[in-house]
């Protein structure tokens, strides 16, 4: 267990990770008192999507479930890797036309988030997924969570998420500063207890001195 020193200057330093100017407000959830490791495959993989040509390298439901699977049986969960992300590149490259809501790649997802989940909960690992705050996301250029927040974030905790790297590409300073907060705020509303990992100081001004 923390002392009750330590677990407050963790939960500030989470909180400002997420708003570096001005107020914040953080929400006693219990989540990422530590901070929170795990796998994501971008370094590893980026945004590989062919999976003709590269069936085992592609982003794909395969790739994740064999991942998780190796997380476990080499020891990785055990010493403490918990969370199990997907980067950029699961989605398809538009939203649904009549629910616009966010769909998984038909083709290397065809179980479907909710499944998947499933099954990496089933192992006793935790569920991310990448997102962006702006218009489309970084490298796939799929659909960002702009005007769709309060949607997004329901559909994530729906899937089971337990985890959203949100980036911040193809958006104004305006948008990053609005947007962050406010999606922040929708997750908290769905109920479900999800780690917000955003990318907001790094798309803010650097200073020089």
């Amino acid at each position: 267990m923390l002392d009750l020193s330590l677990q407050k200057l963790l939960g500030l330093l989470l909180t400002w990770s997420c708003r570096p100017f001005g107020v914040a407000y953080g929400l006693d959830n219990g989540l990422a008192l530590v901070p929170p490791m795990g796998w994501m495959p971008f370094e590893r993989f980026r945004c590989m999507t062919d999976c003709a040509r590269f069936p085992r390298d592609c982003i794909s439901e395969s790739l994740i479930r064999r991942t998780a699977d190796l997380l476990v049986s080499e020891g990785y969960a055990a010493a403490g890797y918990q969370y199990l992300i997907i980067d950029d590149c699961w989605m398809e490259a538009s939203r649904d036309d009549a629910t616009h809501e966010l769909v998984p790649s038909l083709d290397r997802f065809p179980s479907g988030m909710s499944v998947l989940g499933d099954y990496i909960h089933f192992l006793g690992l935790k569920f991310g997924l990448y997102h962006d705050v702006g218009e489309r996301t970084c490298m796939f250029r799929g659909p960002g969570a702009a005007r769709h927040f309060e949607l997004d974030a329901q559909t994530f905790a729906s899937w089971g998420v337990d985890y959203v790297k949100m980036d911040g590409c193809f958006a104004s300073e305006e948008d990053l500063d609005r947007g962050y907060p406010a999606f922040g705020m929708a997750m908290n509303r769905t109920g479900r207890p999800m780690v917000y990992s955003c990318s907001w100081p790094f798309y803010k001004p650097k200073t020089t001195h």
